[in-house]
């Protein structure tokens, strides 16, 4: 990282980020092109899981490259000044790499669909045979990560 006085290393804010931002994005290859994809996530224990429909473009470069980068951010504010050099943008990130798997147990899917669904709020969660048929639960484990802040956290 260039600029380390805005290296996040404490591991519980990197966490904290991890745990309350709404989004995650993956970047997939596609060819020698990246192709980034916006996610609702649930996450827990090093690992992302995503819920998707069977088929689309994304789910076809996963099977042929599971390797991906993600990226989330929690709140962030523009700052700004009367000069234009001068505005900025306070913000914290996670960037890091992972594997993606495509589960296909019945009980990891539905823990991994309850982790998602508890994120955003529910608890009593049911999901019937042919729903589960029709999903792909996947599953992102983080190899690498860092954590980076702009702006007065304190």
């Amino acid at each position: 990282m260039r600029r380390i006085e805005k290296k996040i290393t404490d591991k519980q804010i990197i966490e904290e980020i991890l745990q309350y931002a709404d989004i995650c994005r993956i970047a997939i290859m596609d060819g020698s092109l990246p192709y980034i994809v916006p996610l609702n996530y649930g996450y827990k224990n090093g690992i992302f899981y995503f819920h998707s429909a069977k088929d689309g473009r994304k789910i076809e470069l996963l099977k042929k490259n599971n390797r991906v980068c993600f990226e989330v951010e929690d709140d962030y504010e523009i700052l700004k000044d009367k000069k234009a050099c001068k505005w900025g943008l306070k913000y914290r990130s996670v960037i890091g790499y992972g594997t993606v798997e495509f589960l296909e147990n019945k009980d990891e899917k539905i823990f991994g669909l309850d982790v998602l669904m508890e994120k955003y709020g529910s608890s009593n969660n049911f999901y019937d045979d042919a729903t589960l048929e029709k999903v792909y639960v996947l599953k992102l484990t983080i190899e690498t990560m860092t954590g980076k802040k702009s702006g007065n956290w304190d």
